[in-house]
């Protein structure tokens, strides 16, 4: 899905920014993806991540690791659960990850046969072959407070038993007035990446009306069909979806906007 209203070229060796919208400490990946095709990338976090590393935690994820099938819905959900849980011992073939990113950070701390789409979003998740007959099985879904609405829905509607184990926790900042300045000031072309629709709603009220009406005029990326849907009802005019959600499918989609092929 896509709306290219009054998109002007932009020359491909002119400078541009990224503004990612990742947690806070996070933002790297994206870093490096956009610098690589002369891009810079302006962080804005509209929450840092927090493990919930306490005795409850611990236990409901001990009772995770029974379950038949373990599905991950962020990198942070697989990298929280590896710090108190050794995901070597989780059995092979129960493991599965909402994308590859998610896939790759299990994979590193010794997860085994991890089953993940290649379309990297909660429908690609629940279209995977380990995802069709439930009736009767155990599901645990590892993530945090909030999102991930329609996972847990279709497990409980497919005849499973869901227990969800909230392994991290986002804990809001506020956006400073330094950073609204710093925006405010950002020369354009700008592009805007949004990766979760929370994230993006999260920020959107610190916004000066002004601010608010340059970003709706600006193009955006997002990760998938849904979160494009949502953006442009949220009033963004120039809308495109990335392949999926990586960093590198995000800017690869961000310089597609600004430099578009010859029709």
């Amino acid at each position: 899905m896509h709306r290219m209203n009054r998109r002007a070229y932009v020359p491909a060796d002119t400078a541009w920014h990224l503004i990612s919208l990742r947690p806070q400490g996070q933002h790297d990946t994206l870093r490096s993806a956009a610098a690589r095709v002369g891009a810079r990338t302006v962080a804005l976090s509209p929450w840092r991540l927090a493990l919930r590393n306490d005795p409850l935690t611990r236990e409901q994820l001990a009772n995770a690791a029974r379950c038949d099938r373990l599905i991950f819905t962020s990198p942070a959900a697989a990298d929280a659960t590896a710090r108190m849980l050794p995901l070597n011992t989780l059995r092979a073939g129960t493991v599965v990850a909402v994308g590859e990113g998610t896939a790759r950070v299990l994979r590193k701390h010794g997860a085994v046969d991890v089953q993940a789409p290649t379309r990297m979003d909660s429908e690609g998740l629940l279209a995977l072959p380990c995802m069709q007959s439930l009736q009767g099985l155990r599901v645990a879904l590892i993530t945090a407070p909030g999102g991930r609405g329609m996972i847990a829905a279709q497990i409980v509607e497919r005849g499973a038993e869901l227990m969800r184990v909230d392994v991290y926790e986002r804990i809001p900042l506020p956006v400073s007035a330094a950073i609204i300045a710093r925006l405010q000031a950002l020369p354009e072309p700008t592009v805007l990446a949004v990766s979760s629709g929370e994230a993006l709603e999260t920020v959107l009220p610190y916004l000066p009306p002004a601010l608010l009406q340059r970003w709706q005029q600006a193009p955006v990326v997002t990760a998938s069909a849904r979160l494009t849907a949502l953006v442009q009802a949220l009033g963004f005019q120039q809308v495109s979806t990335a392949a999926g959600p990586l960093p590198a499918q995000l800017v690869d989609a961000a310089s597609a906007a600004l430099h578009p092929s010859p029709s």
